[in-house]
């Protein structure tokens, strides 16, 4: 599982299901690089149980994410004709209706590999192609990438456990209040309250003296 934090998020360029229900080619993060930061969240499977309840909980929430100038984008490994059919799905038959940000398709899954998210066994053949030997879904990685492109946040969580989107927004409210004042945030810090200022020098005195 890789650590990307720190480090430019991996670019890539895939189809994608916008707005809806419109298949577009070679969707891609760069298009938001230098100016808006990134909620990039992979989900195993269309069709399924846990996953339309993240899609859903991220929806209900897009406006106060957009507030922000932050854009959403979903990634599973299923392929665009997949999310747009279930994008024709009223919510209350299990289906996603009613999302708009993009959902990308790494049907590839060289996307989710290069994310560090992709689930089940495989291999490079001599052609640098991934060959599957078992089932190649992604796990429930979520990443914060910031204006520049480079990774804030991440977290990945096995297949039953379900993300908390609130927590998502916290942490864009995080990364724009270091962003503007320069302060750190403590443990479970919220927006409008106080952050620290981190004195870095007197750390290093502290140890030089210890």
């Amino acid at each position: 599982m890789s650590v990307l934090v720190g480090k430019k998020a991996p670019s890539f360029s895939a189809g994608a299901v916008v707005n809806g229900g419109e298949i577009v080619e070679n969707f891609s993060l760069d298009q938001y690089v230098g100016k808006n930061p990134v909620v990039l969240f992979f989900y195993p499977k269309d069709f399924t149980f846990v996953c339309p309840s993240e899609l859903h909980a991220f929806q209900n929430k897009l406006a106060e994410f957009e507030e922000r100038g932050c854009k959403v984008v979903a990634v599973s490994t299923d392929t665009e004709e997949s999310h747009w059919g279930w994008l024709q799905v009223p919510k209350n038959k299990g289906g996603i209706e009613g999302i708009k940000y993009p959902i990308v398709a790494d049907t590839s899954k060289t996307i989710s590999d290069a994310f560090g998210v992709l689930a089940g066994e495989y291999e490079y053949d001599i052609e640098k192609g991934l060959v599957a030997t078992g089932p190649m879904i992604a796990y429930r990685g979520l990443f914060l990438i910031d204006k520049e492109g480079v990774v804030q946040h991440q977290i990945v969580n096995n297949f039953p456990l379900g993300r908390n989107v609130d927590e998502a927004l916290r942490m864009v409210d995080a990364l724009q209040f270091f962003e503007e004042n320069g302060e750190v945030c403590p443990a479970n810090w919220q927006k409008g309250e106080s952050g620290m200022k981190a004195d870095f020098e007197g750390v290093a005195e502290y140890l030089s003296a210890n």
